[in-house]
């Protein structure tokens, strides 16, 4: 099924693309508002950089019981229910005004993205509900697409608003965003319900039903394989990458103050390469999983190439094809990876197997900044990129070790199954 005939004939895919696109616009407004205000507030880059620490441990720690919660209950209204909570959330962060008040923004920062964990599994979990088989690989490269886009349109525009107007509006439009998207979600008509009994409340069920699905990823190897990609991406190259583009926009490629219009570039260059790389892709692998595995493999090869050149720092024009390549390879992990998940993981785990997926994510995001930092600290800017470069190759050559000694197994016994 192609990308425009799945908008315009599954009302429920666009209504939940629909509130994506609305609330992913909320969450850049709210990142850059948020990170401007704790900046201003405290001058210190050790409180903004406690603040991306606790924007990403927050939804690890929920990530046990989300992804119980997500294959428990009925998911649109998970989707729902993770909204209008966002609501009051954005709106606490109109409180905060002195410094002394920082603590605040900490608390509904750790609140918002604690709730997000609840939200981001559950709607990956619910694409198969909602759209055929057919067109589950169409709808998650949308989806994701969407993201890319989000990334380089909503940060851009969420910059220009705090600018403009001032901190304040851009909070109130991020609770806009979400009384929006719980609108469009309320329009789902999802039949699907959730296989595992509701009845069973008490805390010990939700707990071996959450181990329940960790012995489902140790049964299942390349499942669990599949599920530390995205863990990887952030690890090794995505994260350190942040914090090494700052000093390079700040150093070196300086255009606007401290670098900030050539950050934003560069932002915005690799939104594009993580939408467009995928979709380019997928036009050779379709949906078969075979295709998939493979792409993955190339994926950390692309990946590597793009660093690579970003690595160079010839001048800001190859620095940006670099980036552009280099995300045009997460790209593809990304959706690939997200895709496989979604063709094989049965209904009643799959929750908890992609909020498993999404708490690596997180741990990751914050160990890979970290050693962005440390990077920084060792290398020169040039040396830190090529040495991302290097360390990326770990990962993809034992995955490509992996498909390579199964694909002689005959009977195929470590893979999942191909459609």
């Amino acid at each position: 099924m192609g990308y425009r005939e799945l908008v315009l004939r599954n009302a429920n895919f666009r209504y939940l693309w629909s509130g994506q696109i609305i609330s992913l616009l909320g969450d850049w407004f709210n990142l850059v508002a948020s990170a401007a205000l704790v900046a201003t507030l405290t001058e210190s880059g050790l409180a903004v950089g406690t603040l991306f620490m606790v924007r990403m441990l927050a939804p690890f720690l929920v990530s046990p019981i989300a992804g119980v919660v997500a294959d428990r209950y009925n998911r649109k209204w998970i989707l729902i229910l993770a909204d209008l909570g966002r609501i009051f959330t954005a709106l606490g962060f109109l409180l905060v005004d002195e410094p002394d008040e920082v603590w605040l923004l900490y608390l509904f920062s750790v609140l918002q993205l604690g709730i997000s964990g609840f939200f981001f599994p559950a709607r990956s979990a619910i694409l198969p509900d909602i759209v055929p088989e057919h067109a589950v690989g169409t709808a998650n490269a949308l989806t994701s697409t969407t993201w890319s886009v989000m990334l380089a349109f909503g940060a851009a525009l969420g910059g220009l608003v705090a600018g403009t107007w001032g901190l304040k509006p851009a909070f109130l439009i991020d609770a806009m965003t979400f009384v929006l998207s719980a609108w469009c979600i309320t329009r789902i008509k999802l039949e699907v319900q959730p296989s595992l009994p509701a009845g069973e409340q008490h805390v010990a069920v939700a707990l071996r039903q959450y181990l329940d699905g960790l012995r489902y990823l140790k049964k299942h190897r390349e499942v669990a394989y599949i599920t530390l990609h995205k863990a990887a991406l952030v690890l090794f190259f995505g994260a350190p990458l942040e914090v090494v583009s700052v000093a390079m926009a700040r150093d070196i490629f300086v255009i606007g103050e401290g670098g900030s219009l050539s950050l934003g570039l560069m932002y915005a260059i690799a939104g594009v390469g993580t939408g467009l790389g995928p979709i380019f892709a997928r036009r050779y692998t379709g949906d078969r999983i075979a295709a998939l595995r493979w792409a993955i493999a190339l994926a950390y090869g692309v990946a590597v190439v793009g660093l690579w050149i970003v690595g160079t720092l010839d001048s800001l024009q190859i620095v940006l094809l670099g980036i552009f390549i280099r995300a045009c390879g997460s790209g593809m992990l990304w959706v690939f990876s997200s895709q496989i998940l979604l063709q094989v993981v049965p209904a009643e785990v799959r929750g908890r197997v992609f909020s498993s997926e999404y708490a690596l994510v997180a741990l990751m995001s914050v160990v890979g900044a970290g050693l962005g930092g440390q990077y920084l600290e060792f290398f020169t800017i040039a040396n830190a990129v090529h040495w991302m470069a290097a360390v990326t190759m770990l990962p993809g050559i034992l995955w490509l070790w992996w498909l390579i000694r199964n694909s002689m197994d005959k009977d195929g016994k470590n893979l999942v199954p191909v459609k």
